[in-house]
Order: C-alpha cells, then structure tokens, then sequence
C-alpha cells in the first residue's frame, strides 16, 4: 500500500455498513503482565528480546534522551517548529494495512505534508522506541513568537511553582495557553487513536472556523501520534521489549514510557485522554472505586465526570449505537459499575497525568474489536468497517475534550494552580464532599495522610548508596523536588548526616512523591475485585532506606539537588577487592568484570572477590555503575565466569536479566523439542512456558543430563510444577489467591539467596512451600505478623490462599538435588514489571550460586 493511499484512507471517514451479526462485546479484565503472563515471551526472537538495554546503574539516565531529542526541550524557540521527518520505508508487512489504517511508515509523510499546509502544526520526534522508531509529537496552537513562547513557559512555572501568587493573578487564566494531551496507541494493537488524531490535526490546521481560531489562541493541543510504533507495526499490545506499557508508569523501564513522562511534565496539561480499545459500548472514565489517595480527587472528579458526559454526548450523536451496527451504548465506570474498573494504582498514563496537573484525565475504550482473533477471523471488508467506526469515535471524545477545555478553560487553569497550591502548602488531604457529582458517595472517598519529608540517609545508615542514588535519580526525572543536607541535622529524635537526601512535602507535586515513597495500604477490605495491581512502594521495593518525617516544620540546611552524587569507590589497597552484591548495579558491575574475563571468585555469602590485578577494571566498573569495592577480607570461594541462562521466562524477567547484564537464551517447550544444545547453559531459569512433563523423550534425556551439573531458579506455578515433575527439591508448592498483589513484609536467612536482602518483597498470585525435604534451605519466609503492608490479598471461597494461611511460610528455597542441580524456588515476584528493583540482586545471587561448580559439601545448606 502507497503511502498516498494510506493517507486517503485516514483521513476520509468512511459510511459505515451494518452488520447485525455483530454480537456486543464486554469489557474483559485484563490484569496485564500477571503470575503466568505472557507465555510467548519464552519464544520471542532474540533481536526483538534484546534491543538496546540501557546499563541499570547509568546515573540519571534520562540525560541522553533529553540530549538527543533537544527540540522540544529547547524552550528557546516559539511555533511553529517544524521539523521535516524522515520517512521509513514502506513496509507491507505493517499489520495497520489491514485494517485500512495508516501504517507506521505513512505518518511521517501525512505530518510533513500538514506541516507545509499550515502554521499551526508543529512536529517534534520526541525519542525512539525500544525497536527504533521515530515517536512523534504534534503541536497543534496558534503561531508564536519566541517572546511569546517564552511568556507561556513563564506562567507555566509560575502556575507551578508560585501557585499562591498565581491563584490571585486574575489575567493569569487570560494570558494562559491552557495544554492539553492526547495519548494514543499505547497498546499496539488498539490501533485507531492515531488515525483519528490525524484526522483532527488535519481539520484543527485546516478550519476556518472563527471557534477553531479561538480555540487554537487560548489552548496548545499536544499529540502523541502513536506511543507504541513497535506494536503498531507487529500487531501486538506490547512494545518491542514485551511491556504492556500503559503499566509502567511509576518505574519507566520503557524509552517510550520515558518520552510520555517528559511530554507531561514540559506541557503540564490541563486534560489528558488515552486512547485505547476495545469495550462495547465505548467506555470513558471517571472510575470506580478505590480512587488514588493521593489526588486533588475533588479537583479530579468533578472536570473528570464533567468532560466524561460531554464525550459521552458525543460518541452518541454520531449515531453508531443502532442496533445494526453493532455498537452499545457508551459506559462510564464510575456511574455505571459497582467496581473493577478503578483509579487506585498510578501505572496507568491517566492515573499519571494528575500527578503533573491534569484535572481530566480518563481512559477511553472505542467499542468495535479488531485485534486478536477477530484480526485474524474476520473479512477485511468487516474489520475495516468496525476501524472506521473506532476512528469516528476517538476523533469524537477527542473534538469533545477541547471543546470542554476551550468553555471552561479559566476554571481548569485555576484548578490546576490549586493543585500545585496545596502541595507547596503541605495542607492535609482533602476529603472530596459527598454528591460533589451524582453518585458519589462514601465508598468513594479515600485520603491520605502526608508525611512532613522522606529522608534518604547518607553513610550507615544507608542500607544501598547505589540504591539511594538510582531512587534519587527517578524522583528527579519525575520533577519531584528532593534537596541534600549541607551539615548533620537530627529529625524526629534521629540524627542523620551530611549528605543525606530530604524530600520536603511541601512542594507542588507532593502527590507524585507520596505515592511513590509511602508504604502504601491494605486495602482488602474495601473492595472485592481490583483491575490491576494494589501495591507498590519505591521506599520499600527499590533497595534503599527511606524514613518517615512526621511533625509540622524543621529546620535543614539543604541545597537542590539535580541529580543524585558519586557513589563509585575503590578501596586504597594493593590487596583483592570485595564487591558486595545488594543491588542490582552490582550485579551489572560483576557480570560487566565477568565479561572481561576478570578471575573472580564467588562466596555464598553474596560477595565477589576481584584479584587486586584488576584494580583497573574495577575502578571503571565503579565509575560506570557507582558501586562500591572494599579491601576483601578473604579470597575463599569457588571461581565464577559469565552465567549463561537458559530462560523460559516472561517478558519483563527477559528484560531485567539482560538488563542486569546476563547471557540470556529464550527456550520453550517447543524449543527443547525441537532439539537444545545445553553445552553453553550454566543455569536454568523457569517461570512461563515450560513443561517438563511435555517434553519428548530426547528433550527430558538432554535435560536430565543438564540437571546432574547445571542450576535452576524457578518462579510461580509453572516454576514449581517444573520442580515437582523433574523430581527436584522435595517441596510442596502451596497457591494464594490468583489475583492476590502487593507489598509483603518477609524475614531472610543467612543463605546464599536470602542473605542481605531487604526486608520486603512483592508478589502476585503468591506462593508459599511446604513439606521440605532435609536438603532443603528456607531462604525467605512471609512474616509471621501477616505479610501484606499494601496491596489486596483476599482468601478464596473455601478460605484458602489468604494472608493468614501464608503467615510464616516459606516464600524463597534453595537446596541442592541428589543429581547436582543447585535450584532455587521463588514464590514471591521479584522481577515483576521490572518495578521492584530492589529484589533483583536476589535473583542474580539465586544464578550465581546454583550456577557454581562448588562441591556438594561446600554448598549444600
């Protein structure tokens, strides 16, 4: 298809056909990267699983990004700026063709040609994504000067920054540009956002309209075109590394994710809308509850609801939901739903925005399916309709939202600043009035309670500096404002010294701090069933010390902070150095030294030994990663060289392993059938798509043979059935509720695994062992006083699978089987989404001791 055509097909609507035989469709729960999740990622091609992963312990790492995409960063410049982008080459294999909708090699043209059609328009590449591609912000305003330009970025940080003086400015509204953000095609497969923004590009840049006109001189229109090019093309949800990225969020493991994040916090929209598919009739957000706690939610809800009728009015007069068509009536989950569709955890790109100033932000779902199976089933004559009646209807709540940002636009400016007014004044959380909508009651009400500041200690009382300076580094790129003790000073009866990290909550984008740094809640009993996850905690997942400032003022001589300080060393010594591995930067360092060839040797108690001949070496590991080498006490332990791992794993597992700097081998059942050479496999790991019991004669004699001198780390169910059909460690795997999640307390042993590793963990579906066998090591168990801190973990009907069941059991194992195999089961989830970033050094010491050619008694617990 020429890129010519592709244009004419976006933006011409096409007459929809009928189709009685449609059925309806309903909203399908989808609880993204879960226990068991993406089981195809174990055969995902090695150039796709691979990319280009950027180093963990890379110190502010979104530097290079800003770096390379300088334009829209460069505020230095008014509109238009347009920018002429180089078109790929066309590609039939774009699974968009189908469907009669743009391919990603057609929007660079259509961008150019509305470029040289209009003012209005500008075009910015923003970043790459994981597989390459160009991602593409459209600015749609009325020209400016630079002048001009420079006045709007002033306010914008006025609004911001002195929001009790920019509350009083009564021309501010006036003067004021008001942002808003249209997000699409997060999901690859859920194609028709994209096409519908080029469409309202186009009549946005091209209209007459003296409304347009007004509009286009009182608002800037932000579009990203497509977020997710890689799954455009491939026809998937993921992008190219396998990541549901409307779950990233808080973590932005994802350059794609990053590139939104900075969009959000350079445009501080006033509203935002994510485009997605497909729920019959299309839905549109508020949510049910629980609502995040940490929102304006009385700012929130009320524009929110508001904006959500008047999409809602749109999508309707558009005349679809005639019962030939197929379509229902459009469904808005706060009013229609009890629960199930909520607002709780920020992972989400509209749980996001409000963070940095959106007071609209929802979710919209077009109703008609084109993905999966129907993609594959369905005449191309009917899949094109049904995307053309999606591409009318995005373009609809897209028309919908300007139009209520353009009538209520000083009311939205003036909601914003009260945002940012209440967090620089650390006011309490405010509880939302009942009715301030129709329906809100009080199970909708959820508030928080602010801490004064989080402090991040320096020195010994930091459990990671590496840690605290990665956690650091994100709040920054978040644009939380954290700052750095000048002297020693003493809080809440605790003295901390120089250099430690204050996060004063006082400050505009508290909420965004909090809900990052706060433990979290248990939220359990309050609702029956969760969309997505329940728990999660920087503070207490990623490795570092956090504490808790409570009280009403102090006083600290802090300077800002822009990004976090050295925290590479090498001991002054002649002697072997030790490199202690708590963090995931250590793992990234050794597995760095490893690849050198670098003779190190490994102790059970999780620490490296580099001979005192690579000095050199670990000097620029220290460096590059800011880790620590200390002068080693002893040089016992066995050698270690590169672990190569054999992994039937999930996508995120995929990621955070190479990310962490191992050899990794996508495997299957279908690719040890089809004939595997474990010659070059040091350790096995296992969590999805793996059955040993499917495996064909051939394939279980070559792993029997592997298990006699290899290791195996296993996660899950699919790990734990592996273990108990291969004949392994003698354990029973014991299941929690399917959907259980959060953030668990847990007590480590002094084992290889376990030693050193912090005091929390994450799970889903969790998982607890018993019935141990005499060989068998209980490196983590739940604690004893009921494990979940935040989260929802509910038993199941018959009362099993609850907290109180997994109270003191097992949660991590390690033993070594009669055959040699060293494994290790994980019931827990430490390398979920990439998130827990503190848990991932376990991991790594699972593989380096079961990998280990130790004899039995050196390592048999």
């Amino acid at each position: 298809m020429s890129v010519a055509v592709s244009a004419t097909l976006l933006v011409s609507p096409s007459a929809a056909v009928a189709d009685p035989a449609e059925p309806p469709q309903r909203a399908v729960r989808d609880f993204g990267n879960g226990p068991e999740r993406n089981e195809e990622a174990a055969g995902l091609p090695e150039q796709q699983a691979a990319g280009t992963l950027r180093a963990l312990g890379a110190q502010q790492p979104n530097l290079d990004e800003k770096q390379q995409y300088p334009f829209f960063h460069d505020r230095d410049r008014g509109y238009p700026r347009q920018t002429q982008l180089p078109v790929p080459p066309e590609n039939p294999a774009d699974a968009s063709i189908k469907l009669g909708l743009v391919p990603y090699h057609g929007i660079a043209p259509v961008l150019n040609s509305l470029q040289a059609r209009s003012k209005r328009v500008s075009v910015e590449t923003i970043g790459r994504s994981h597989e390459g591609r160009d991602l593409y912000l459209v600015t749609v305003t009325a020209p400016e000067s630079k002048n001009e330009t420079r006045a709007q970025d002033k306010i914008r940080e006025r609004i911001q920054n002195d929001s009790a003086h920019a509350a009083r400015d009564k021309k501010l509204p006036k003067e004021y540009k008001a942002p808003i953000f249209v997000n699409n095609n997060i999901h690859g497969n859920e194609w028709e956002g994209t096409d519908a923004a080029l469409r309202v590009i186009e009549e946005l840049a091209t209209s007459t309209d003296p409304k347009v006109a007004d509009l286009l001189s009182r608002t800037r229109l932000y579009f990203n075109v497509t977020a997710n090019p890689d799954g455009r093309f491939n026809g998937v949800r993921a992008n190219g590394a396998g990541f549901d990225m409307n779950r990233d969020f808080i973590t932005a493991s994802q350059p794609e994710v990053r590139a939104m994040r900075q969009v959000m916090i350079d445009t501080q929209p006033v509203a935002m809308i994510d485009l997605h598919g497909y729920v019959n009739g299309t839905l549109i957000e508020p949510t049910t509850p629980p609502h995040g706690a940490n929102y304006e939610y009385d700012l929130f809800i009320k524009n929110t609801y508001a904006n959500g009728l008047g999409m809602e009015a749109a999508v309707l007069a558009l005349g679809y939901t005639r019962e030939a068509d197929g379509v229902n009536p459009p469904q808005i989950p706060f009013r229609d739903d009890a629960e199930g569709w909520d607002d709780w955890p920020p992972i989400f790109t509209p749980q996001y925005a409000p963070f940095q100033g959106a007071v609209a932000s929802h979710t919209i779902e077009f109703p008609m399916r084109v993905n999966g199976s129907d993609y594959n089933n369905l005449p191309v004559d009917e899949l094109r309709r049904r995307s053309s009646i999606n591409v009318a209807i995005a373009a609809a709540v897209m028309r919908a939202t300007y139009g209520y940002v353009q009538v209520n636009h000083d009311q939205l400016i003036a909601d914003q600043i009260e945002v940012f007014r209440r967090g620089a004044a650390g006011e309490a959380s405010k509880p939302v009035p009942l009715d301030i909508v129709p329906g809100f009651g009080p199970e909708d009400v959820y508030n928080t309670t602010y801490p004064r500041a989080y402090v991040i200690p320096a020195g010994g009382q930091q459990r990671s500096a590496t840690a605290a300076a990665r956690l650091v580094d994100h709040l920054i790129a978040n644009d939380v404002k954290v700052e750095q003790a000048k002297k020693a000073f003493r809080l809440n009866g605790k003295d901390y010294p120089a250099d430690s990290y204050l996060v004063d909550m006082h400050q505009p984008k508290r909420g965004l701090a909090n809900v990052m740094l706060e433990p979290g809640a248990d939220i359990t009993p309050k609702v029956n069933a969760m969309y997505d996850i329940s728990g999660w905690s920087h503070a207490l997942l990623w490795g570092a010390t956090v504490d808790t400032v409570t009280g009403d003022s102090f006083k600290v001589n802090t300077k800002p902070v822009t990004a976090a300080g050295p925290t590479g060393s090498v001991a002054k010594t002649n002697h072997p150095l030790a490199l202690k591995i708590t963090d995931a930067k250590e793992v990234m360092a050794l597995n760095d030294l490893l690849a050198q060839g670098v003779a190190v040797t490994w102790g059970n108690d999780g620490t490296a030994t580099v001979p005192a001949t690579a000095r050199k070496a670990a000097e620029t590991a220290a460096d590059r990663y800011g880790v620590a080498f200390t002068q080693a006490g002893s040089t016992s332990g066995v050698p270690l060289s590169q672990v190569r791992i054999a992994a039937a794993a999930s996508a995120d597992e995929l990621f955070t392993l190479r990310e962490m700097g191992f050899q990794v081998t996508p495997v299957s059942t279908a690719v040890l059938n089809a004939g595997f050479d474990w010659s070059a496999t040091d350790a096995l790991f296992v969590s999805s798509g793996l059955s040993y019991t499917a495996l064909n004669p051939a394939a279980r004699a070559s792993l029997d043979a592997f298990l006699t001198t290899g290791g195996v780390v296993t996660r899950g169910s699919t790990g734990a059935t592996f273990n108990t059909a291969a004949g392994l460690l003698t354990a029973t795997s014991v299941a929690g509720r399917s959907d259980a999640n959060g953030v668990v307390r847990v007590v480590s042993s002094g084992g290889p695994v376990g030693g050193d590793s912090p005091d929390h963990a994450f799970v889903y579906s969790p998982r607890w062992f018993t019935g141990l066998g005499p060989e068998v090591k209980v490196e983590q168990s739940y604690a004893t006083d009921g494990p979940l801190v935040s989260g929802h973990w509910r038993a199941n009907a018959n009362g099993t699978g609850g907290q109180d069941a997994a109270k003191g059991q097992a949660a991590v194992v390690s033993g070594r089987d009669e055959r040699g195999a060293a494994v290790v089961l994980f019931g827990t989830e430490p390398m979920f989404r990439n998130h827990p970033k503190g848990l991932f050094s376990q991991v790594a010491k699972a593989l380096y001791w079961s990998a280990t050619t130790a004899d039995v008694t050196a390592t048999t617990p």
